[in-house]
């Protein structure tokens, strides 16, 4: 009984062996073998910030020809000529971008309407009626975009803003998801203008909530290019398809200092928390 049961799994074992083996051959897809090579010369971080789902994508992608090396935007330029040299092409380039913090409201600024005492973090501050801030729009300060940072780019100010570090940050997206009040955008580095506010009363009414929020007066539209900003909206909105045409000069007559010139790989976090220490 004992060699018949050792005979029937046996057999079953080379029969199945059998049919793996030619499903193997049948469905077996060649791989090239530089794929492997290529992933292994990437940072893999697994960021996303390439717009594919990982590391391993990418280089698959960069074999085929169909995205350029550059367009990793974790790796340095030295990466980047390395695995354009393995593959015999160039290394391209890319729009670097990165988060920007669409508030300037940090507690030295910012009123607050009632206390928070729940759990530390801004998702949940928002679930309880929108947060404890006046403006309803602006940011809690809990740091759930600094904990989803998986580069250390991120860094809570001392009046509780966060702040981005241009030089860490890789627009992976991961803050822009973090963010239950949608206060991050990724935006280009040379992108100058940013409008640190995103209330959407308009008017000296935003005022009460925020000392440095945009009243949508409309100063900047009539000093910026045609189409550059709008505030239809109630609060400066800057087409970024239209950045070339901006100056520094459009912010010059805000009356909030809402809207800021950057200048180089500047922390506009810093920036504005400065500004309303010295007003």
């Amino acid at each position: 009984m004992i060699l018949d049961a050792i005979l029937i799994l046996g057999g079953t074992g080379l029969v199945f062996g059998v049919f793996i083996a030619l499903a193997n051959r049948k469905l077996w897809v060649w791989e090239d073998p530089r794929i492997d090579i290529v992933a292994q010369m990437l940072p893999n971080a697994n960021c996303g910030a390439c717009g594919l789902p990982g590391c391993r994508a990418f280089a698959e992608q960069a074999v085929a020809g169909t995205i350029s090396p550059a367009q990793c935007t974790v790796a340095n330029d030295a990466t980047h000529e390395s695995i354009a040299g393995f593959l015999g092409v160039n290394a391209g380039e890319a729009v670097r971008r990165v988060a920007r913090l669409q508030c300037a409201g940090g507690a030295d600024v910012a009123a607050a309407q009632a206390e928070y005492r729940g759990l530390p973090t801004c998702s949940a501050a928002a679930a309880v009626a929108g947060g404890g801030k006046g403006c309803t729009w602006g940011c809690l300060g809990l740091a759930d975009c600094e904990r989803s940072c998986d580069f250390d780019a991120i860094r809570m100010s001392a009046t509780g803003l966060p702040v981005v570090d241009p030089v860490r940050c890789t627009a992976c997206g991961d803050c822009v998801e973090a963010c239950p009040k949608a206060l991050f955008a990724l935006l280009p580095l040379e992108a100058h203008l940013l409008v640190q506010c995103s209330n959407l009363i308009g008017g000296d009414d935003a005022l009460e909530g925020c000392r440095v929020a945009c009243t949508a007066c409309g100063k900047c539209v009539q000093d910026a290019a045609t189409g550059l900003i709008s505030v239809a909206s109630g609060v400066a909105v800057v087409d970024y398809e239209r950045i070339a045409l901006a100056e520094p000069r459009v912010t010059e007559r805000c009356p909030t200092g809402a809207i800021v010139w950057l200048r180089g790989a500047q922390f506009p976090g810093v920036r504005m928390m400065e500004r309303s220490q010295a007003a």
